[in-house]
């Protein structure tokens, strides 16, 4: 087990494309940290870097107390579980967990034990003579999981390893992978571009967007005080709502109004009491308003929910909780998560009805405009940047 430091890694591709770009950042000694991230944000350029399977442009890579940027894969100390899980179809189990002790000429005794003690843990002792083309997706990625236990690594090394699965399998097999992080303790950085994965698995989530760290948290605050626009946008399912506006002053009180001065018949809402000191110099310039689905209500909660008038477009029922999708005068796409009993007696959820909903005031956000807009509803200590 090991610290693992990155230090302005920085990976530019032929043609100028830079996927990396600067990134720093400490992960600690038996700490599971989780890289996510869109599509192309570099998350998994960051992470073949540190396996060493792909070369650094520039900066360092240090695992325990060696900077690693000129070593081989093989002389790294990680174990690396990949997407397409990477077995060798004509070996059995036990010789695809096998084989990269018998390449270190680990004694056979040795090997034998950690080949069974993995199995065991990860109970799969019963597949050990079976070939892979005979197991499941999900048996195959606990092979693939065990080939890299056996290793007895320094760091674990994970490249979207549950994207292959169905959505059941997924779920059960995430619980499984934070169990045995809990059991082994080694430390782990994980890829994924699933934020409900990153949100449950991590000890600490780095929310990347192309090759730079937008934020490096614990999943609660990077999803309470997300640090910009982009974190709020990606964290949180369905996404947060976002309406363009400014802060106006009326009567001696901060409001926020959607659209413009020019524009009338927008989104209206007071500014809450624990941002107005940040907000005030702000008073007719452009900020974005920031609603998660969730802090949309049926009904007023108490004295810090304040109404909002919307067009329903679409009700989503989903058992428990209800998805509603509705428009306001300036944004076409706002949806409150609602529990499906508190709509129960409410009049007019239904296509192209104006309905009242109530927002939670102690909840909302406010950006600076941009995709990537800094949140000014945080103090500046409370803004957490990259580690």
């Amino acid at each position: 087990m090991a610290q693992v430091e990155l230090e302005n890694l920085t990976k530019i591709f032929p043609g100028g494309v830079r996927a990396v770009d600067g990134v720093n950042l400490s992960i600690a000694d038996r700490e599971f940290v989780v890289l996510v991230g869109p599509s192309g944000c570099g998350k998994t350029t960051t992470l073949r870097m540190i396996a060493g399977l792909e070369q650094i442009t520039s900066g360092s890579i240090r695992i325990g107390q060696n900077i690693v940027n000129d070593l081989p894969p093989k002389d790294r100390d990680v174990a690396m579980v990949f997407q397409n899980y990477a077995l060798y179809p004509h070996m059995t189990v036990y010789k695809n967990m096998a084989f990269g002790l018998k390449l270190r000429k680990i004694p056979r005794g040795q090997i034998d034990r950690r080949v069974r003690d993995a199995a065991r843990i990860l109970e799969i002792e019963h597949l050990l003579a079976r070939k892979p083309r005979a197991l499941s997706g999900g048996q195959r990625q606990r092979v693939a999981v065990g080939r890299a236990i056996v290793r007895e690594p320094a760091a674990f090394l994970f490249d979207e390893p549950l994207s292959n699965l169905d959505a059941k399998l997924r779920i059960t097999t995430r619980a499984e992978l934070k169990r045995l992080h809990q059991r082994l303790k080694t430390t782990t950085i994980y890829v994924t571009h699933d934020q409900e994965e990153a949100m449950t698995l991590g000890d600490r989530i780095v929310v990347m967007k192309d090759g730079v760290i937008q934020q490096a948290d614990t999943p609660l605050r990077t999803y309470n005080e997300p640090a910009n626009r982009f974190v709020a946008g990606f964290i949180g399912m369905p996404p947060m709502n976002f309406f363009d506006g400014a802060v106006m002053m009326q009567d001696g009180s901060l409001l926020f109004e959607e659209g413009n001065p020019s524009n009338e018949g927008g989104i209206r809402l007071p500014v809450p009491a624990r941002v107005k000191d940040r907000l005030a110099g702000q008073v007719g310039w452009p900020v974005v308003l920031g609603i998660r689905p969730e802090h949309l209500d049926v009904r007023p909660r108490d004295d810090c929910s304040a109404p909002i008038s919307l067009r329903v477009n679409v009700v989503e029922p989903l058992g428990h909780e209800m998805d509603i999708y509705m428009s306001s005068k300036f944004n076409d796409h706002v949806v409150a998560r609602v529990e499906a009993a508190a709509t129960e007696g409410v009049a007019g959820f239904r296509t192209d009805a104006q309905v009242k909903l109530f927002v939670n005031l102690r909840k909302v956000h406010f950006f600076e405009p941009g995709e990537t807009g800094m949140n000014l509803s945080q103090t500046r200590e409370s803004a957490h940047a990259p580690a």
